[in-house]
């Protein structure tokens, strides 16, 4: 059996309810709190008054969309002057990446693009970050259990990471009811990148046994949940999607992705399109990529497990699995590339940044530019 590490948060607490239940731990953590929500402040109304009722003093900070360098900034210009202690980040993935940011620069020395891979210097942390607690309200990223930060960078049209093991939060609390209401379209891309989170981890040249356990468990499960949801609401799928969801966290933080995710980064960079969306339109054809290019026996047996859960999961043959996957998530309503604004001008741009990224280093084989602009073409 091979070797291999195992990180994630110092805690995770999951299942319904468990959210209001931490307020007293979360409240403990430290006097000052710098509670970051998504753009719609409102929804963390109750964990607002629930810190503070438990005697924290809070300073508010709302993040309108993706993180951006200069949001991530100002966050920490804020945080500082607050004299806050720890970070409690509830929201998307987009709103917890930028908490795990925050706590993570407040007490540096350095600007923050040293710390940034690709526009910056990619250096570690010079100081260990703040505590961060983070409370996931979709089903989507796992961001709550991963060891980076996706930012984007405007000026060079590009989202990357803060990354370092010590970003990984103090506390992760996963409460499916925090999803339940979530729209139909964001269920569908956050889910369909949960999947690919569990998909790409399970076919990655880094995988290990204990990430396989969680992805051979997780994505018959993703598939079938997320299915189910597109017909209406249930509470049961809410939950199941919700721990799919953390899997592919863990997963992707033990292991590593692949070319779906490598393709999205820049894409998003370049266009501003929702990142599961993106995720959601490439992941049937960066498989079909990797099955028609791969000559490893293993990695064709793990192409095959997938083709067989996604037409367990949605019917068809095996064979057809792929792109079986592919017209079910267009007749669910999941945009493709051109309907997301991904112009010609950034698929080819994407093209070429994708080799430069982490995610793509451990796809399970080597794709070149013009395999990596079939899989776009075929995406829209």
């Amino acid at each position: 059996m091979p070797s291999f590490t195992f990180a994630t948060a110092g805690e995770i607490r999951f299942g319904r309810d468990t959210a209001a239940r931490a307020v007293p731990d979360l409240a403990a953590l430290h006097e000052r709190i710098l509670l970051v929500t998504g753009a719609d402040s409102a929804r963390a109304d109750w964990l607002r008054r629930g810190l503070e009722a438990a005697g924290a003093t809070l300073s508010g900070l709302p993040i309108p969309g993706e993180p951006t360098l200069a949001m991530i900034e100002a966050g920490v210009e804020q945080g500082r002057a607050a004299g806050v202690g720890v970070v409690v980040a509830i929201g998307g993935g987009a709103a917890i990446d930028a908490g795990k940011a925050i706590a993570a620069l407040i007490p540096a020395f350095r600007p923050v693009t040293d710390h940034l891979e690709v526009v910056g210097k990619d250096l570690p942390l010079d100081r260990p970050p703040l505590p961060c607690a983070a409370i996931p309200t979709t089903a989507g990223t796992g961001a709550e259990v991963t060891r980076n930060a996706v930012i984007a960078v405007p000026e060079h049209r590009r989202k990357v990471s803060l990354r370092d093991a010590r970003i990984l939060p103090r506390i992760a609390i996963v409460d499916p009811a925090l999803t339940d209401g979530c729209p139909r379209d964001v269920t569908l891309a956050s889910g369909l990148d949960a999947i690919t989170q569990v998909i790409e981890p399970y076919l990655c040249t880094r995988a290990n046994p204990m990430t396989d356990a969680l992805c051979r468990a997780a994505i018959p499960v993703g598939l079938t949940s997320l299915a189910t949801l597109m017909t209406g609401p249930d509470a049961t799928a809410r939950d199941r999607m919700a721990w799919v969801s953390l899997c592919g966290g863990l997963a992707l933080a033990n292991a590593g992705l692949g070319v779906v995710h490598g393709l999205a980064g820049p894409l998003g960079g370049l266009s501003g399109a929702a990142h599961g969306a993106i995720c959601g339109a490439l992941l049937p054809h960066g498989l079909a990529a990797n099955a028609a290019a791969s000559c490893d026996p293993a990695v064709q047996t793990r192409i095959g497990e997938v083709r067989g859960w996604i037409a367990g999961a949605l019917g068809g043959s095996d064979a057809q699995a792929l792109s079986t996957l592919a017209g079910w998530s267009r007749g669910a309503g999941l945009p493709g590339l051109d309907a997301l604004g991904i112009s010609a001008g950034a698929r080819d741009a994407a093209a070429s940044a994708a080799a430069a990224s982490s995610s793509m280093r451990a796809n399970p084989v080597a794709l070149d530019k013009g395999q990596l602009s079939e899989i776009m073409d075929r995406a829209r």
